[in-house]
């Protein structure tokens, strides 16, 4: 393997990350009691990694030897919402990413626009909470980027990506959402992939545009992103915890 070799700090920060996140996401009935502990437990993961590991320390990249031959898609694999059903029929060719919330200039770009910024490629290991792991190579723009683009107003504290996909496939079902902090949103892994393995991204892994947070686990990295928004609080998106998983138990802090 390829990849960058752990230091001893990054491999007990991932230790913790893990063993947090482990917890949180296999709790599914817990007592007032345990919900504050799981609560610090994500605290404490979040706090270490940010104690213990560069801001800009690169998850290990791998050679293109090392592409898993199958990546299981993971999450939703075609969304049915009519909205997304009638871009995906015409190849995405009317597809612009929105770019809003607490920005100076809000953007709207097409696919042909996203592409013709700075990309950059990088070959990384997905780390679903499933259990499994595939490696494959990511194309797209930077979100710093894009962020730079807008000018992020002083107030703004995280980035939230909302999704076309509903997991219950309904049209009036909660749409798929996630978001991260702007130390994440700033790391050079941060993508917004267009390509997959050399190829146009397909529908089942999240067309076409999803995120890639390389130091977080699968659940996070949100497929078939319609807008991004710069926000202060999540209290007033769906469940106010951060993401779709996140408002059923899930940690928002996911580090690997």
């Amino acid at each position: 393997m390829s990849g960058t070799p752990m230091n001893r700090r990054s491999w007990l920060g991932r230790a913790l990350a893990t063993v947090g996140v482990v917890a949180l996401a296999g709790c599914q009935r817990v007592g007032e009691a345990g919900t504050r502990l799981l609560v610090s437990a994500e605290e404490l993961t979040l706090r270490a990694q940010r104690l213990l590991i560069p801001r800009e320390a690169l998850a290990p990249e791998y050679d293109v030897s090392e592409i898993s031959p199958d990546f299981k898609p993971n999450g939703s694999i075609s969304p049915a919402a009519a909205d997304y059903v009638a871009l995906r029929d015409a190849g995405f060719a009317d597809y612009r990413l929105e770019v809003g919330g607490l920005v100076e200039r809000p953007l709207s770009l097409s696919l042909p626009e996203l592409r013709a910024r700075p990309g950059r490629t990088q070959i990384t290991k997905h780390d679903c909470v499933e259990g499994w792991t595939a490696i494959g190579q990511w194309t797209g723009v930077r979100l710093e980027t894009l962020l730079d683009e807008a000018g992020l107003k002083p107030e703004a504290k995280y980035i939230v990506f909302h999704c076309f996909d509903a997991l219950t496939q309904t049209e009036d079902g909660p749409r798929y959402y996630e978001s991260i902090d702007l130390i994440d949103a700033r790391h050079p892994q941060t993508i917004l992939a267009y390509d997959m393995n050399g190829e146009v991204l397909g529908v089942p892994h999240g067309a076409p545009l999803r995120l890639r947070v390389e130091r977080q686990l699968g659940y996070k990295h949100a497929k078939y992103i319609r807008r991004i928004e710069a926000v202060e609080s999540f209290d007033d998106i769906q469940g106010g915890k951060g993401g779709y998983w996140e408002d059923r138990g899930y940690a928002w802090y996911a580090g690997i």
